[in-house]
């Protein structure tokens, strides 16, 4: 049974300091170093419990600051438990998480945050040799972070033991589902003692995620720091109805208006991802393309490019996207509607951040009304429809569809 506590933060609400949580002085050096003054609504809630040696279950939008929530009280609680005299350095401490760019991102705000302690950091994922991160493992570390992939090769070639660790991590978990990694996990799982804290944070809570959740967590406290139906409220939001085929073409028509400077357009799969750039490539528009086919070099070539401006749209499927930070992106454009709800919220909150107005644009096409249907309900609002464009939707009854399947 998951223990529901949900607060919400009203506007004139008194802030809270690090310095109010207890944070230790080494960790909270870090922290004003790196101008760290007021914790985040997911940091304030779960610090607490965490250095209670709780389970955890926190629900977090990107960009609300979920990795500093289990990082700090992480290495606050490891850092506080006393070295025996020439004991050796084990792992105490395993974050999983699904992808390369997320576990770097993890590994150097752990290094960031316990600069000051005499902890050390390690990293381990695919797509590169293993033998540097080989080193750091002899070496000794206490905390790892990780992917499931490269973790289970390790495991398996007795270069990893987890039977030390205390406090287990599983970040981003409805990516892990949605990437196939939940075998992987329970493997990795089987591996640590069966007492450990445990802290699972996830940006969506589906049935299958609380369904994981209750497997793996004991009496957790469960945070959720805004409904996810709370969509940012300085993005602008519009809808284009269309016919599948003609997507590209609207989207080419879009993206002559210039004064969508940069871009970062969602597809719901690789193919469909590679098929625009092509696309748009064709019609001198510099685009690129980033997902998990991509080498983890060329992933972040790709990234640097359009945080720079050479690139001007960058085509994404939305796990390539998890853990992607970009200031000032002045559109979000959903070329497909996700088919999970909560998906379109966390896509158009990468756009109008840091109080910086955003746009989010979505196409729809006629088998895509019943995800705009849910999208809405999930919102409590419609989306504007703009109809005046050149490729109004044309396919608007089952009947028109298998017409038009005879066509072709």
């Amino acid at each position: 049974m998951i223990i529901q506590l949900t607060q919400i933060l009203e506007n004139k609400r008194e802030y809270m300091k690090f310095k109010e949580l207890n944070i230790i002085e080494p960790i909270l050096r870090a922290l004003q170093k790196e101008d760290y003054e007021v914790p985040t609504p997911i940091q304030e809630q779960a610090i607490p419990p965490i250095l209670e040696r709780r389970d955890v279950l926190g629900c977090a939008q990107t960009g609300t600051g979920k990795t500093a929530a289990f990082a700090v009280p992480i290495l606050q609680l490891l850092s506080q438990k006393a070295k025996k005299p020439n004991e050796k350095r084990t792992i105490k401490s395993l974050v999983l998480t699904p992808t390369r760019e997320l576990a770097i991102q993890i590994y150097d705000s752990f290094s960031t945050y316990g600069q000051f302690t005499r902890l050390k950091y390690g990293v381990i994922y695919g797509g590169v040799s293993q033998n540097p991160q080989e080193v750091a493992l002899r070496k000794g570390i206490d905390v790892l972070v990780a992917t499931p992939g490269r973790l289970i090769d390790l495991l398996n070639q007795g270069l990893v033991d987890l039977k030390n660790i205390e406090i287990f991590v599983l970040d981003e978990a409805d990516r892990m589902l949605d990437m196939g990694f939940l075998n992987d996990v329970k493997k990795i799982i089987k591996r640590t003692p069966p007492k450990k804290q445990n802290v699972m944070f996830s940006a969506t809570m589906s049935p299958d995620i609380l369904k994981v959740a209750n497997s793996i967590l004991v009496k957790p406290v469960s945070i959720s720091v805004a409904p996810v139906s709370s969509a940012v409220d300085t993005v602008e939001q519009y809808l284009y109805y269309v016919d599948k085929k003609n997507k590209q073409s609207l989207l080419h028509h879009l993206l002559r208006d210039r004064s969508i400077v940069s871009a970062l357009v969602f597809t719901r799969t690789k193919h469909g991802a590679d098929k625009v750039v092509k696309h748009l490539l064709r019609a001198n528009i510099n685009a690129a393309a980033i997902h998990g086919n991509k080498s983890q070099g060329n992933r972040q070539r790709t990234l640097a490019n359009f945080k720079k401006g050479v690139t001007r749209v960058l085509v994404a499927t939305d796990i390539a996207a998890r853990g992607i930070d970009i200031e000032e992106l002045s559109h979000v454009i959903n070329f497909d509607l996700p088919n999970i709800s909560e998906t379109y919220i966390h896509r158009i909150g990468r756009t109008g951040r840091a109080g910086l107005e955003g746009i989010a644009i979505s196409f729809c096409s006629f088998d895509e009304k019943p995800y705009l249907a849910d999208i809405e309900k999930l919102m409590g609002k419609r989306i504007s429809v703009i109809r005046d464009h050149p490729y109004p939707l044309l396919i608007t009854t089952p009947s028109e569809k298998k017409a038009n399947n005879r066509r072709k």
